[in-house]
């Protein structure tokens, strides 16, 4: 390896280590959160509000470890760099996220239709891509 790509392993390292304390914190908070509802009696998993804050922290938990292994696949050396694939994916987790926690009574119709959109074309830029890797993987066998 040359000296810029052992630089490369350390810093995914380094930044995997530090996704994986704040990935272990939030997980940390949630179960807190969860058990501070069940005991206190508040916990109405079909409210809408404890619904969108619940959930919206998995999502944003789920979103941390997929970009986490993201980076240890760089850190391995399985991956020469973050893939385009990913970040996509990355993205779309986010935009799902977002409309589970969207309140839509408080949300204009513009807002929806410019999130509905952009996860229209990322999806579509999602499947070209996966499209791209499964013509190439065909080509090599």
């Amino acid at each position: 390896m040359s000296v810029y790509e052992r630089f490369e392993q350390v810093v995914a390292i380094v930044l995997s280590s530090v996704i994986a304390v704040v990935i272990a914190l939030a997980l940390l908070q949630l179960v807190i959160r969860v058990a501070m509802l069940l005991f206190s009696g508040a916990f109405d998993p079909l409210g809408n509000d404890v619904f969108q804050a619940l959930f919206g922290m998995i999502m944003t938990l789920l979103i941390a470890m997929e970009f986490k292994h993201s980076i240890l696949l760089v850190a391995l050396r399985r991956s020469s760099i973050i893939q385009v694939k990913t970040v996509v994916l990355i993205a779309l987790i986010a935009l799902s996220r977002k409309f589970v926690i969207l309140d839509s009574g408080a949300t204009s119709a513009g807002t929806i239709a410019a999130l509905a959109g952009a996860t229209l074309v990322l999806g579509v830029v999602y499947w070209l891509l996966r499209e791209r890797d499964d013509r190439l993987q065909n080509q090599a066998c």
